[in-house]
Formats: structure tokens, C-alpha cells, sequence
């Protein structure tokens, strides 16, 4: 299932440095000698592949992702019907934003102050990938209303579960009971737009 994010070994060291400094120290105060020091590179090697530290963001991105599809790899379950999908998709997004909320955290500072937001479509184009294959399968399968795209549907899927999950663990840090009302909420909310009742 995994989508074919492959990134070239010394960018990935670079770039897995470059989370372990962001993470210590914060994304102000890194430097490019401490990304090189950690990936026991020659500076002018970084500069082969980023411009700066802050260029570093979309590799970052693009771990997460993959990191993501590993977790569709392991957990989900694609001859389930789709409500039971939607639930799974619901609980692997939510687990990995809780696993790797500090890493988000950096992300939404580092490419929001880099402009390069715009780079974030081309990253999830994988991950938007898997899920319209997903919401194909419940259209055929008369699961999912018909008149839906695909691809639109994966989008905002993915952006609505992600935001709530973002909520949960990135800005109000909430409890184990909330954020299971959180999911049971989005159950209602997305399977009453998208779910065609027999």
C-alpha cells in the first residue's frame, strides 16, 4: 500500500538531524553546524540539498508522511466495510498526530515563516492517493455516495480528521475521554455527509 516516498539516504540523515536539533533546541536556535555535527557531514554537503535550516521543513514533511503510510501498512484494513475504514483512518490519524505532535508542531512554524505551505500538496499527493483509492472502493461497493470525487473527497477527509486531531494533541492537549468524543463527533459529522444509508 505504501505510495512510493523514497528519499535519498544523506537527505533523510540530514534531514533525521535535523528533527533531533529542532527538537532540543527549537527551530531559532539551530544552526546549520549542529544539523551537520549530528549527521556527521561536511557543511557544503547540507548545502547540496538545503539552502538553509528552514528548507529542511518539506523533508520533514515527507518522513512524517511516509511514517503515515507505514501506519496504513500495519493497521488498516482494506476488505473491512468502509464505516469500519473510516474508523481506522480516524485512529491512525489521531495516534500518529499524538505520537508525533512535536514534530507538527515544528512544521507549522518552520514552513509557515519559509512560505513554503505550498509545497504540502505535492507532499500528501501519495497519502490523498491511498485514501481516493479507498473512497473509490465505497463508491463501487455503493458504500459512498457516487456523485462525490474521489480525490476531493481524500482532501478534505484527511484535512477535516487531521485539524481535529491537530486540536486535540497540538493546541489543547486534550485528555484520553475527550479526544475519544472527538472521534465518536467526527464519526456522526463525516459518515452523515458521505455514507449511503441502505
Amino acid at each position: 500500500m505504501n505510495g512510493g516516498i523514497r528519499m535519498d539516504d544523506k537527505k533523510r540523515t540530514i534531514t533525521l538531524s535535523a528533527i533531533n536539533v529542532f527538537q532540543k533546541k527549537g527551530i531559532e536556535k539551530t544552526t546549520v553546524s549542529e544539523i551537520v555535527r549530528g549527521a556527521g557531514i561536511a557543511q557544503g554537503t547540507f548545502y547540496l540539498y538545503f539552502p538553509s535550516q528552514l528548507s529542511v521543513m518539506p523533508a520533514i514533511a515527507e518522513i512524517l508522511i511516509e511514517k503515515t503510510l507505514q501506519q496504513f501498512d500495519k493497521q488498516f484494513d482494506r476488505k473491512a466495510d468502509f464505516l469500519t475504514q473510516l474508523k481506522q483512518i480516524i485512529d491512525i490519524v489521531f495516534g500518529y498526530t499524538e505520537k508525533y505532535h512535536d514534530l507538527y508542531a515544528i512544521l507549522f512554524v518552520g514552513m509557515g515563516s519559509n512560505k513554503q505551505l505550498n509545497q504540502w500538496e505535492a507532499i500528501y499527493e501519495p497519502y490523498y492517493e491511498l485514501i481516493s483509492d479507498v473512497i473509490k472502493e465505497a463508491q463501487k461497493n455503493g458504500e459512498v455516495q457516487q456523485t462525490l470525487p474521489p480525490k476531493k473527497i481524500a482532501v478534505m477527509l484527511i484535512g477535516f480528521i487531521e485539524s481535529a486531531a491537530d486540536q486535540s494533541y497540538l493546541f489543547d492537549r486534550a485528555d484520553t475521554k475527550a479526544v475519544q468524543v472527538k472521534k465518536e463527533d467526527l464519526i456522526v459529522l463525516l459518515t452523515s455527509g458521505l455514507v449511503l444509508t441502505p
